[in-house]
């Protein structure tokens, strides 16, 4: 049987749904609304910073089972890194530091600094970031300032390209292999220019064959099924 990612849906069965998680919104935030409304199991293929948004594959009944297949694929962003300061978290999650007020730097510099982040290369993780060290969630750690050491891990960046250039802000599109942290892409970005950066704005738009344009609001989700309940 194949994945219905559109109506009619059999949730009981199972389907694989297609929704856009909102700003501020956690992962499991997304989870357990969509659970509540169509009351059966659901899982995910894979997270979302609560300052980031987009595609998010939710899979629902049996489909839960299935999601795995689904994780390694690969994935594409859209955002807006701004240069010129740095943060702890390299989002917006933590406050601005080492502020440079006025940049010189030019449209083609910019725009060649991505070739340093293209192809296979070696990525650290960031500090505020899910993976376990003993037990424990790295950002927990970071959390209450401790640092730990991390390894590199060897991703693929197929596309890093910049879009629109307005210091400090500057609007880029990633393809990247499964595994990759685009904050840490924003942050050691900003050091190969020299003025340090992180990321502003994050919009995750394909996972796969799958776009961002198939996918529900959660308010259209729900006005839907309460349609479709009525």
């Amino acid at each position: 049987m194949e994945l219905t990612t559109q109506p009619p849906y059999n949730f009981k069965e199972g389907a694989l749904l297609l929704i856009e998680k909102p700003y501020r919104w956690t992962s499991f935030q997304l989870v357990k609304k969509v659970r509540t409304l169509v009351k059966q199991k659901v899982g995910h293929a894979g997270t979302l910073d609560p300052l980031a948004t987009g595609l998010m594959l939710l899979g629902v009944g049996k489909y839960t089972k299935k999601l795995e297949q689904l994780q390694g694929l690969d994935k594409e962003y859209t955002g807006t890194i701004k240069l010129g300061a740095t943060t702890e978290s390299y989002d917006r999650e933590k406050p601005e530091q080492n502020q440079i007020k006025q940049l010189s730097l030019n449209e083609a510099e910019i725009k060649a600094a991505t070739r340093h982040f293209t192809g296979s290369i070696q990525q650290v993780p960031p500090m505020y970031s899910a993976i376990k060290r003993d037990g424990k969630k790295l950002y927990e750690y970071a959390r209450k300032g401790k640092t730990i050491l991390r390894g590199a891990r060897e991703i693929e960046i197929e596309e890093f390209s910049i879009s629109k250039v307005d210091l400090p802000f500057v609007n880029f599109k990633i393809a990247c292999s499964k595994g990759t942290y685009i904050r840490s892409i924003a942050n050691d970005y900003g050091e190969q220019l020299g003025v340090g950066g992180y990321l502003y704005d994050l919009r995750r738009t394909q996972i796969g064959q799958y776009a961002i344009e198939d996918a529900w609001s959660v308010k259209e989700f729900e006005e839907w099924m309460k349609a479709t309940q009525s």
